[in-house]
């Protein structure tokens, strides 16, 4: 029996196209608020990227799995080591770089250009705050959008100690500590709430969902997600834009 469900955000249940929760998903919820089956966001966003949503979330696990709470109770926490942050701070300026850098309040950004309007207009976020490179130094930082090519990741891996990509869009990627994933994230929230793997189910669509979908007792892959994706699931649905959570839900035996 399944009792607990997590959600990845973009492209799972926000579409890239509408930025907003399909109507099907909205009433698969319901019946799954019904059923006492707890629903967790599973993103790489941090709390202040959550938008609001016609849903209700029993937990969050965010910034890919670095901060994890239930109501007021943070559960985990595991922020970039500070060496680590400052080299990346250094590679950035030293190769005129854009990133991002998210607090556990803040966000900020060292300078708009056309990748990150692209990328806010992809995501449907409000763009940071500009903060100067020099004062994002110091602040415990739980992960970092680093703006650059795939062929470039294995390069900053190569200048910090502690951390790792989980790369889910070939104009950036997710730069977090090497202890953080979103399987980290659901297994804290299993033994909050005492519910066990092989009771859970998962949904997402990138690369950084790979782990999660590993972890879970029943992984499912968006449509639209990536083949690489689409391996590791135990089942694929239709795409975020055609009701593919609803489907999966239905099809599956859960609502």
């Amino acid at each position: 029996m399944i009792k607990a469900i997590f959600f990845d955000i973009d492209g799972t249940l926000l579409s890239y196209g509408t930025h907003r929760v399909l109507p099907s998903t909205i009433d698969a919820f319901d019946i799954l608020r019904r059923k006492g089956i707890k629903t967790v966001i599973s993103s790489g966003r941090p709390l202040m990227l959550i938008p609001q949503m016609p849903v209700d979330f029993d937990g969050y696990i965010t910034v890919n799995g670095g901060y994890c709470f239930v109501g007021n109770q943070v559960l985990l926490r595991n922020a970039i080591d500070s060496d680590d942050s400052l080299r990346w701070l250094d590679y950035v300026e030293k190769n005129n770089l854009t990133t991002m850098c998210f607090t556990e309040r803040e966000m900020f950004i060292n300078r708009i250009d056309h990748v990150a309007e692209a990328m806010r207009n992809q995501l449907g976020f409000e763009m940071p705050p500009v903060l100067p490179l020099s004062e994002m130094r110091g602040r415990e930082t739980y992960q970092f959008i680093a703006v650059q090519p795939a062929e470039k990741d294995a390069e900053v891996l190569g200048t910090l100690s502690h951390c790792r990509m989980p790369r889910w869009h070939p104009l950036f990627t997710d730069l977090i500590p090497e202890g953080s994933s979103k399987a980290v994230g659901i297994e804290c929230l299993l033994k909050h709430f005492d519910i066990r793997r092989e009771e859970t189910m998962a949904f997402g669509d990138g690369a950084n969902d790979i782990e999660m979908l590993d972890y879970v007792g029943t992984g499912v892959a968006m449509g639209n997600a990536a083949d690489i994706v689409k391996a590791h699931a135990d089942y694929v649905t239709d795409s975020s834009d055609d009701d593919g959570i609803a489907n999966a839900l239905t099809r599956l035996g859960i609502i």
